[in-house]
């Protein structure tokens, strides 16, 4: 088998992927703390002392919320290539697929307000 420098290259930066991948690990293995106990086990807030304990369970209103900030936000996220690649367009296709898409969105927020998911829920006690 004749080993040319194409091989040679592609072993060595297959070589480098590796270092570069397991590297990290094996230096956080070699250097990480080696203190138990006291507040190494405390969950972080900031450098404050903690409030009560970290597996404080809050109430199913705040997932919704939650959940339809994170799927709207997407959402905008699509339209940011949209708005800078709009202006170098012609004819009105782009345009009513952009309507369509803002349409879909409205919709939802409109089915989401129907069912009465922006509306806060009274605790009660």
């Amino acid at each position: 088998m004749v080993f040319t420098w194409l091989q040679f290259a592609i072993f060595m930066f297959l070589i480098g992927g590796l270092l570069f991948a397991g590297g990290p690990l094996i230096l956080s293995a070699l250097v990480h703390p080696r203190a138990k106990g006291g507040d190494m086990g405390m969950p972080y807030e900031c450098g404050m002392k903690p409030h009560g304990r970290a597996w404080n369970q809050f109430g199913i209103s705040y997932y919704v919320y939650a959940l339809l900030f994170l799927a709207f936000d997407v959402d905008v996220l699509y339209l940011f290539p949209v708005s800078v690649w709009y202006p170098h367009t012609e004819g009105m296709f782009y345009f009513l697929e952009v309507a369509g898409f803002l349409s879909v969105l409205a919709i939802a927020i409109i089915y989401f307000w129907k069912k009465g998911v922006f509306t806060w829920p009274r605790k009660i006690s």
